[in-house]
């Protein structure tokens, strides 16, 4: 059975771990996942991650971040924004602030996929696809 949306199962799987208090979680590969693993890596939010091969297909193993005890989560929250039956794009002048600029919204734009911090930069839009804080 194909998923309709691979993205939220992603966001799903890691926030469902980080609630477990686990230390890592697998999840199936693909450009647009890998992406999203390097801007939370980039941004602090996982400690690292690495494609592993399991013969016919590849899987994006994460490894979490927690504070000082596994208590102290260092992701709070994450919310997948545009979704296959209703997509959220917004403009350079429209990009959203996650909890007044503590937060993170990752963005699909045509420079790649990138954080809002980083789109206001370069003073572009796109589709909003997730919110972490």
């Amino acid at each position: 059975m194909t998923m309709s949306d691979p993205i939220a199962d992603m966001l799903t799987r890691i926030r469902n771990a980080n609630t477990a208090k686990h230390d890592t979680v697998d999840v199936p590969s693909s450009k647009m996942k890998v992406a999203i693993a390097d801007i939370l890596l980039k941004e602090g939010y996982i400690k690292n991650y690495e494609l592993i091969d399991n013969g016919n297909f590849k899987d994006i193993h994460i490894t979490l971040k927690y504070g000082e005890t596994k208590n102290d989560k260092i992701i709070s929250g994450i919310k997948r924004i545009s979704k296959p039956g209703l997509r959220i794009y917004a403009g350079k002048d429209e990009l959203p602030r996650v909890l007044g600029g503590l937060g993170i919204a990752i963005v699909s734009t045509n420079s790649g996929v990138i954080t809002d911090k980083e789109a206001r930069k370069l003073k572009v839009g796109g589709e909003v696809l997730a919110y972490v804080w």
